[in-house]
């Protein structure tokens, strides 16, 4: 079993169909969404329908509610050209495209065999806003986890790819479809990448692997 995990899309169509072209050429069995799907890009309707067409599964995250929710984004930032953005993909976006991310979950726990599992979020367990990164304090990942434990246990949120060994748990971030960032920003916008990124987990015969990919865009 080989299962693609893609996060942060944004509405960047270019990139998500170079990384499902680049899926489909490793041969993924299963593509599964971790949320941001429809904002800050100028492809919103054309991301949903890949989505419907491609994905299995898919998980909410804090900019999918913000399209579900509109005074949410004002919880998050009240930064102007995001807060545009966001009102600007919800006043494009159908009542059935809405019904869709509506059917997003805020997390899935998989199994991978042999005892092994795939859990899944956005942000954090706790929380679809939350940052997890790899200088968050191993006291505060047990926070941000609720308790739970998986195998692999993955979510996105931070344009970051990474993987992390926390107390025999492997956290992995697949990174951005469509923003990938180049370091955690901190009051400054962001310097973004040239290439869009996801990641791979594989249950091969009781062995778990995961790789990330950044694939030319």
């Amino acid at each position: 079993m080989r299962i693609a995990l893609i996060s942060d899309l944004h509405a960047n169509e270019v990139a998500l169909r170079a990384v499902l072209a680049d899926a489909d050429r490793v041969g993924c069995d299963e593509i599964i969404c971790l949320g941001d799907v429809a904002t800050l890009g100028p492809a919103p309707n054309a991301v949903i329908q890949i989505l419907r067409e491609r994905t299995t599964r898919r998980i909410l995250g804090n900019h999918d509610d913000f399209m579900l929710n509109p005074a949410l984004i004002h919880s998050y930032t009240e930064v102007p050209v995001v807060v545009d953005s966001v009102e600007w993909c919800r006043a494009r976006l159908s009542a059935d495209e809405i019904a869709f991310l509506r059917t997003f979950e805020p997390n899935l726990e998989i199994p991978l065999g042999g005892g092994s599992t795939l859990v899944l979020f956005h942000g954090t367990l706790r929380s679809h806003m939350e940052d997890l990164l790899a200088t968050t304090p191993p006291e505060e990942v047990d926070e941000m986890l609720t308790g739970r434990r998986g195998t692999v246990m993955a979510g996105g949120h931070t344009h970051l790819q990474m993987t992390r060994q926390h107390r025999g748990i492997l956290i992995v971030n697949p990174g951005s479809v469509g923003l990938p960032f180049e370091e955690h920003p901190v009051g400054r916008p962001p310097t973004l990448l040239d290439h869009a990124e996801y990641a791979t987990v594989e249950a091969k015969n009781g062995t778990i692997a995961v790789q990330l990919s950044r694939v030319p865009v």
